[in-house]
């Protein structure tokens, strides 16, 4: 017994896995915070213990024991920190970090998930019990530490991309405690910030600060979008029109969940990923509009009560049309209660379609059956745009690590743009539809 348990002392010791953790005696994260975590020193010691008054019965579990990284990222890799996970199945941080847990973003190792609410006030309620037995069973397969705040994070050891997925009201103030964690890349799903001018305040903070923040826009990378342009440059007269659909049920239930939960509003929500397209590829900025024009026969608002018992108004379905200054026009239609799929089409100068390319193509479809079967109850668009969050993060998570630019990936500064055109139009279709 004492021989073996030198073995694994020895080992323990060799190992570049307990080189690269001794900070966790210098740091350690509250275990209170910290669902199924225990810090290196106790898991060591309380194996070793064990080992001393059983033998060799106990001998597979100091190899787990000595096996689990707690700090996973290697050279090369970019050490990602989740803030804002959501409930599985539901929340579109859960499916990033299923997509990193998987290994499909080779630069990118999940390394800590923050979740403030379903690690605290919200352990016990809709999702609690469900994100805590994910998070069991994540930490036991992975190592991955969960924490109920940024502030519980330790030094980095590598290269620190904050993926930031949560509230849009919160993240302005996640995006300073990222900085101040120390993180050198920061993620930021759309819109950003509920405001042009929160938005605008978190880029100018994030560049004092030396931080890159890149955006969550993942359509601006999708195959459908680059084969519409490019075959749209071979027509004359050419007419582009971006379609998002989402597959809420069509009641008032349904739709009154969704208003509420986002508040900001559909096009500073869902088709928010369009407008972004307009911004990056089609001169569109607010300055440079010239017109803007409801398809009224398509769109529709609503006043609806979400859960809480308050009303909300938004479009349901919308669809529009800009012209710019500089000679380019575009449309643009966004249906919640559309289905799963996307695509876009183009006609030609005479109005006749010549061309649609849809998301999922043929290609990818049997990625999408593949996903459905192995997560039934997820929400379904995760699986339509699934390529495509793996190619934003992997380029984001690889610009953390080497600094080569993240390709078609769009910056704050698209954003703060993007979000200006999002706060004009909202009032302006609105009026149209009155």
């Amino acid at each position: 017994g004492k021989r073996r348990e030198t073995q694994y002392l020895d080992l323990a010791r060799s190992s570049t896995w307990h080189k690269s953790h001794k900070t966790s005696k210098e740091k350690s994260i509250s275990p209170q915070s910290t669902p199924g975590f225990r810090p290196f020193s106790v898991t060591m010691f309380s194996a070793f213990s064990h080992l001393s008054r059983h033998h060799q019965s106990s001998a597979p579990r100091v190899a787990s024991a000595i096996g689990r990284r707690f700090f996973a990222a290697k050279a090369g890799q970019s050490e990602v920190v989740l803030v804002g996970c959501g409930a599985p199945n539901r929340g579109m941080g859960w499916y990033h970090a299923v997509q990193m847990l998987e290994g499909r973003c080779p630069s990118a190792s999940l390394d800590y998930v923050v979740e403030p609410w379903f690690l605290g006030a919200g352990s016990t309620g809709p999702g609690g019990p469900e994100f805590g037995q994910w998070a069991k069973e994540t930490t036991s397969a992975h190592g991955t530490s969960f924490l109920s705040s940024v502030a519980d994070l330790p030094a980095p050891k590598e290269p620190r991309c904050a993926l930031i997925s949560g509230r849009t009201a919160d993240n302005p103030r996640l995006l300073t405690e990222c900085i101040a964690a120390d993180c050198k890349t920061i993620y930021l799903e759309k819109p950003g910030a509920p405001t042009v001018k929160e938005l605008q305040q978190m880029k100018e903070e994030a560049e004092k600060a030396g931080v890159a923040v890149l955006m969550g826009y993942n359509k601006n990378v999708c195959k459908y979008v680059r084969k519409t342009r490019e075959f749209a440059e071979t027509v004359p007269g050419s007419h582009v029109t971006f379609v998002s659909n989402n597959a809420y049920e069509n009641t008032p239930e349904s739709l009154g969940e969704c208003f509420e939960r986002n508040a900001e509003g559909m096009l500073k929500n869902m088709a928010i990923h369009e407008l972004a397209l307009l911004v990056s590829f089609y001169d569109v900025t607010v300055e440079n509009i010239e017109s803007v024009t409801a398809d009224k026969e398509f769109s529709s608002m609503q006043t609806l009560p979400g859960p809480s018992g308050k009303e909300f108004t938004d479009f349901d379905k919308i669809k529009f049309t800009i012209k710019t200054k500089t000679g380019k026009e575009v449309s643009v239609a966004a249906d919640r209660c559309g289905g799963t799929d996307s695509y876009a089409t183009v006609t030609d100068a005479n109005g006749e379609e010549v061309f649609r390319y849809w998301m999922p193509d043929e290609e990818d479809k049997k990625t999408v059956q593949e996903l459905q079967a192995k997560y039934p109850t997820a929400m379904p668009y995760f699986f339509t745009q699934d390529p495509d969050y793996v190619t934003v993060k992997e380029r984001v998570a690889k610009n953390t690590v080497t600094g080569e630019e993240a390709e078609g990936v769009a910056t704050i500064g698209v954003a703060v743009e993007t979000l200006r055109v999002a706060e004009f139009l909202t009032p302006t279709l609105m009026e149209q539809l009155k």
